[in-house]
Order: structure tokens, then C-alpha cells, then sequence
């Protein structure tokens, strides 16, 4: 069957990686590559990032091939572009094609290190970044500049969860003559698709659930328009970045089950949320399938599923409750990332510019990851951890 006439799942395990009919892909580990004559050696010189042909081992080995083009058809888009992190990828793409003097629209609910990224590496480049409302829909045109170049989304947003339209911003951007691009590891392609929705460029810590194991870092770029992939690509790899071909490996390796793993994820945070908005001790559960978390009538609308990562917002609980609350969880670990086969649980405070995604105080944000553990194995940890943090 043609690889278009099948389902995401269905190409995740069927795509082919070599002539030679093996299943898993081989690592290659290379830095000098051979040329069979001169003729060779001169058509590698003339164009080093020719796909069809390897050239030197930093710009791609037959493994990093492989998941670039299982993650190109992925998300049907033009191709992918390998970062060595979630953070690198961003990084990437935005001083790509950002330049000193040019404005940027970040939302306020974005990953932390992503707001690090724009105050200190950006701002010395002398690109300024406003963070706005990430609810704002339609309404971003009252936040853009004539020197806004690029518009960023973060859906769902980092910590407290707010989806954004992502649509509606993506129209207003190109209307305004400004690129976008989003982080959209939370839902990765099989839930939602950026590029079907307008979006330049889909971003992915694939650290997270694309590799699903804790054991590799990297981060990936797709884009649906073939020049601002030659562009960034030829950025990328003219830089020195590279993503060493072991993590390749275990990040195409873990690709073959993200369809099984997404599911049971989501299976068991919705299990996980649905007893948390019960008890008394939580004011809120900030997962997006969930009614009151912002912009769920936008996740209804627009994604096919949800992943395992939300939060609760908790009262009545100081610092020494909390140290009870987390120190004796027994499957919970406490640690940062997320999207492995391990639950995790990580008190967290927003940092907002604006007011609106701040906590109340008294609050405390606990972000949670559901694993792949029995989900009543997991709730009694965590009844548990109620009995200890509110004795």
C-alpha cells in the first residue's frame, strides 16, 4: 500500500529503512566517508547536503536519515530537521529566522527556558520578544508590530495548560507577513498536526514522548513549505549541529510504538485527573480533555487525543507539607522532562509576565506525568501522598 494511504500508525512501523530487509534500523556511527572515484568525490563537493548521497558523517548517516523520514511522513510535511534538544530545536529556528532589530511574539505561557532564551540570547542579539495572552485568538493582531517577524505558540501551554487557537493565530500572522512556528511536543503529530492548521514550522522535544524511553535527548523541526526547510537545514548543519547517531537510534527505535504509548498515557491521565477534580484538596485540574482548563472547547474541536501530562493546582499546603506530599511517593519520581514510561510528579511556579497566568496565593502547582504503570497502583500512591502532605 502507498505510505499516503495509510494511517500515522501504520507508517510509524511499516516505513523501510534499508534494500536489505531488516526490520529495526542499524546504527552507523561515521565521521569519514569514502568516495568510489573522483567523479563521486566532485558531485559531493558541489552539493555536501544532497540527500540522495552521504558526504561526511556530521551531515547525516543512513540512521539520522531514517528518522528524518520517519518523522517527515509523520506529519506529511516537506522534511525534518534534527536538533541535539527540544531547547536546540527552538533555539534554532528562531535565530534562523530572526534577525537583530526584528520583533517577536512569544506566549506568555511558553516553556521557561524558552522565556530564558528570548531575555538573554535574543535580547544580546537586539531581537526583542513580547510575551502575550496565549487565549487571544483573533485578538493577536492588537499585539503585532511592524517589525513582528515571527509569532510563536506553545499549545497547550507550558505548566497550566491554556490551548490556544491555533488556527485563528496562525491566519492573523499571515495576513501580517510573520512566520510561525509552535512547540508542540504535548500532542506531537498523532494528535495534532500544526502544518493542517496553518503553522510554518512544528517544533518537538523529541526527548519526550517521540523517543518515550528517559535515554535520549533531541528535538526536531518539520514545515510544510520546501525553501524554510532547505533554509533551515542548510542553518542547522552550517553550524556544527548534529545529533550523534546512538540517540538516533533510540529515538527511531522508540518511534515504532508512540501510537500504543500515547494511548495508554492518555488512558491513564484522564483515570489520574478526573480522581484528582474530586478530591477537596485541589482547586483545580489544568488538563485540557477536562472542562475548566482554558481553551478546552478549542481541544475538543481541534486534537485527536490527549497525551499524559496536565496539573493540579493545590491549597492549604506550606513548604514542609509539600516536602511530606512528594518526598514518600513510591512511583511518582520527582525529576524533570517528562514523557517516558515513568510517572513523575514536579511542584512547579509559572513565571508569567502577565497577571493572568499567575497563581493565587496559598496555591501550589503540581505538574504531573502519567506513566505506564497500573493506574491503581498509581492512585493510591498518591492517596497516599494526601494523607501524609494534609495530616
Amino acid at each position: 500500500m502507498k505510505p499516503e494511504r495509510v494511517a500515522p500508525e501504520t507508517r510509524l512501523v511499516h516505513d523501510v529503512d534499508t534494500g536489505w530487509g531488516i526490520v529495526a534500523t542499524p546504527v552507523y556511527r561515521a565521521s569519514t566517508v569514502l568516495f568510489d572515484d573522483v567523479a563521486a568525490l566532485r558531485a559531493g563537493e558541489a552539493d555536501p547536503l544532497d540527500r540522495q548521497r552521504l558526504y561526511y558523517g556530521r551531515l547525516g548517516t543512513p540512521t539520522t536519515r531514517s528518522l528524518e523520514d520517519a518523522l517527515t511522513a509523520l506529519d506529511g510535511s516537506a522534511g525534518a530537521v534534527l536538533s541535539p534538544s527540544g531547547l536546540g530545536a527552538i533555539a534554532d529556528v528562531l535565530q534562523c529566522f530572526l534577525r537583530p532589530g526584528d520583533h517577536l511574539l512569544m506566549p506568555d505561557s511558553c516553556y521557561g527556558p524558552t522565556r530564558k532564551l528570548c531575555r538573554g540570547r535574543l535580547a544580546d542579539l537586539g531581537i526583542r520578544t513580547t510575551f502575550y495572552d496565549p487565549c487571544c485568538g483573533e485578538g493577536l493582531r492588537d499585539w503585532l508590530e511592524p517589525e513582528t517577524r515571527l509569532v510563536f505558540l506553545e499549545s497547550p501551554g507550558s505548566v497550566t495548560f491554556e490551548v490556544q487557537d491555533v488556527g485563528a493565530i496562525a491566519a492573523v500572522a499571515r495576513a501580517a507577513g510573520a512566520l510561525t512556528a509552535i512547540d508542540n511536543t504535548w500532542a506531537t503529530p498523532l494528535l495534532f498536526n500544526p502544518l493542517e492548521h496553518g503553522v510554518d514550522l512544528a517544533i518537538q522535544s523529541g526527548t519526550k514522548y517521540l523517543n518515550g524511553h528517559a535515554d535520549a535527548m533531541f528535538g526536531v523541526t518539520t514545515t510544510a513549505d520546501a525553501s524554510l526547510y532547505e533554509r533551515l537545514r542548510s542553518y542547522v548543519l552550517g553550524n556544527g549541529v548534529h545529533l550523534a547517531p546512538d540517540d538516533a537510534w533510540l529515538a527511531r527505535r522508540g518511534l515504532r510504538t508512540l501510537a500504543v504509548r500515547l494511548a495508554a498515557h492518555e488512558r491513564a491521565a484522564y483515570a489520574l485527573a478526573e480522581w484528582l477534580g474530586q478530591r477537596p484538596e485541589v482547586a483545580r485540574v489544568l488538563h485540557p480533555g477536562l472542562p475548566g482548563c482554558p481553551g478546552h472547547e478549542i481541544f475538543r474541536r481541534d486534537f485527536r487525543g490527549a497525551s499524559g501530562l496536565f496539573a493540579i493546582v493545590l491549597t492549604g499546603l506550606d513548604e514542609a507539607c509539600l516536602a511530606r506530599f512528594l518526598d514518600g511517593l513510591e512511583l511518582f519520581g520527582m525529576g524533570y522532562s517528562w514523557g517516558g514510561f515513568e510517572s513523575l510528579a514536579l511542584p512547579m511556579v509559572p513565571t508569567r509576565d502577565l497577571a493572568s497566568g499567575r497563581l493565587a496565593p496559598g496555591e501550589t502547582l503540581l505538574r504531573l506525568h502519567a506513566g505506564l504503570e497500573a493506574v491503581d497502583d498509581l492512585l493510591a500512591d498518591l492517596d497516599a501522598a494526601f494523607a501524609r502532605g494534609y495530616r
